[in-house]
Order: C-alpha cells, then sequence, then structure tokens
C-alpha cells in the first residue's frame, strides 16, 4: 500500500519541478530567440537586443537564403550525403563490431589496440588530404564518406552493446545451422536496435554538420554541402570577401537576421529526426557503455 506523502516531500517535489522548469527555460530561451530573430526585422532586433515575439514580422532572411536554387541543391547534397553515409557507416560499424564482440577471434586485443589508439592520435590533415587524393576520391562526395566511415567511439559502444548479447542465443542459432551472417542480420541486429538508432544519430548529425571535409575535398561548388552554402551566404551577409559561386544574383541581406536564418535552417532537420529516435538515445548509449 502507498503511503500518502508527507508536507515536506511535497515541499521538495514542488521545489525540484519548479527548479527544473526553470533550467529548462533558461536553456531553451536561446533557441527561441534566434527562431524569434530569423523572423524579425533588423530595427527590432538593433532596438530590443533580446527578442522572443517580434513585434513586426519578416521573412527577408529567408527569402534571401532561398533566393537561388543554390540552397535547394545543397540541401539535397547533405540530404544525400547524410543518408547514404549513415547507411555506410552502421554497415562497416556493425560489421566490425560483431566481429571484435566475439572472444574467439584471433587477434582482437591488437585490433582493439588499434582502434582505441586512433581516438588519441590522427594522420593529420596533409597526410588524410594526400591519402584521399591517391585514393582518386578528390572533388567527389564519396569524400565526405569514406574517410570518416568508422568511428572509433561509435565503434566501441556498438561492439561493447553486442558483447553484452547472450551467448545462449548464438549457439542456439548455431546448433540449427545458422550462419554468422545469419547470426548478425537476424538476431544480433534486431536485438540491438536502441543502440543502433544511438550510433545512426550520432553518424547521421556528423554528416549533415560536414563542413571541413568538403572545404578540404570539392573544388566545385556544386557538390557543396549546405553548412558551406550557409556559410558562405553569412560571409556574403556581413560584406567580407567570400567565394559566391552561384550566388552571384543575391543582395545584401539584413546581416544579423541571416544569420539566425541560417542557425535554424542547419539545425531543424536534425531537430525533426531526433524525437523519433529519442526513446532508444539513452538506452542504447548506457547499455552499450556497461561493459568494456
Amino acid at each position: 500500500m502507498v503511503q500518502d506523502k508527507t508536507l515536506g516531500s511535497r515541499i521538495f517535489d514542488i521545489t525540484n519541478y519548479l527548479l527544473l522548469s526553470l533550467i529548462g527555460l533558461i536553456t531553451f530561451l536561446p533557441f527561441i530567440h534566434v527562431i524569434a530573430g530569423s523572423f524579425t526585422t533588423v530595427t527590432e532586433l538593433a532596438q530590443k537586443q533580446f527578442v522572443i515575439i517580434p513585434t513586426v514580422w519578416s521573412l527577408d532572411a529567408y527569402h534571401y537564403i532561398f533566393s537561388t536554387n543554390t540552397i535547394f541543391k545543397a540541401l539535397g547534397v547533405s540530404i544525400s550525403v547524410t543518408a547514404l553515409g549513415t547507411l555506410f557507416s552502421m554497415f562497416l560499424t556493425a560489421l566490425m563490431a560483431y566481429g571484435l564482440s566475439r572472444r574467439d577471434l584471433d587477434g582482437r586485443s591488437g585490433i582493439m589496440f588499434m582502434v582505441v589508439f586512433t581516438m588519441l592520435f590522427s594522420g593529420g590533415m596533409i597526410p588524410t588530404f594526400l591519402v584521399v587524393k591517391e585514393m582518386g576520391l578528390i572533388d567527389s562526395l564519396s569524400a565526405l564518406i569514406v574517410p570518416t566511415a568508422i568511428n572509433a567511439f561509435n565503434l566501441i559502444i556498438m561492439r561493447n552493446f553486442f558483447q553484452n548479447l547472450p551467448e545462449g542465443l548464438e549457439e542456439s542459432a548455431k546448433i540449427d545451422g545458422c550462419t554468422d551472417w545469419g547470426i548478425l542480420f537476424r538476431i544480433v541486429i534486431p536485438l540491438s536496435m536502441p543502440a543502433i538508432a544511438t550510433i545512426s544519430l550520432f553518424y547521421a548529425v556528423t554528416y549533415w554538420n560536414t563542413y571541413m571535409t568538403a572545404i578540404l575535398y570539392l573544388n566545385d561548388s556544386a557538390k557543396w554541402p549546405v553548412q558551406v552554402i550557409l556559410r558562405q551566404i553569412v560571409i556574403l551577409a556581413s560584406g567580407l570577401t567570400a567565394d559566391t559561386s552561384g550566388m552571384e544574383d543575391m543582395v545584401r541581406p539584413p546581416e544579423q537576421t541571416v544569420k539566425m536564418a541560417v542557425i535554424v535552417v542547419a539545425t531543424l532537420p536534425i531537430l525533426l529526426v531526433y524525437p523519433f529516435l529519442q526513446k532508444h538515445f539513452a538506452k542504447g548509449a548506457l547499455l552499450g557503455s556497461i561493459k568494456g
């Protein structure tokens, strides 16, 4: 039988709710300000500094961003790279994580050492560029996917998740004549959807935010992802010198509101995807990090 809460426990709960609500509101206010600032006028933004609800609504910043087809092409590139890159990375990560999760794999410790080593040291920008160039990936969208196909941190989380699955399931499957491929795709992956959803979100955010690799490996501005185009728009809005390929017909926009509109455009797609994966997010991350 559940006992009634005492007055002290009720006060404690109310205080907690109020405090957490206040903290949540404080963290949410900057997002509201950015969204509201992108829909307001430059004059109002300069006068109020902090806008929650615009007095005069304006779409000038968004009209400027979407005034040419360049942004739509860039969005198409980013969506394609994010979708294909996430699938490619998840496929390779799942294969490698499953192999490293098998305790009877010869040389498993040595391979894991090399994986962890890459988290501490990297080849550097110039050696990586030379490798990508020798692979013939320069000015190709594959250059945004292949060099970063497997992330060591994501691999370790998925490997730990696979390793925590009951061994009896695999033994039963082998007795029934199931191959290693069948065990992976029929048993391990279906049971690992929380971890897969979590790692997929990690990869999707990485590919969506692709910027530096595009600057280094892509010479054709028609292949630039949305993050690079948005940066060019911000620079152009600020009156600074930038490579404005494909944006020659743009006029000088309102600087501050464009910056906020750029943040909204760059962030909104991921924010729309996140609620569908939220229920798997914490569970997948925690279960994959319990054991090493």
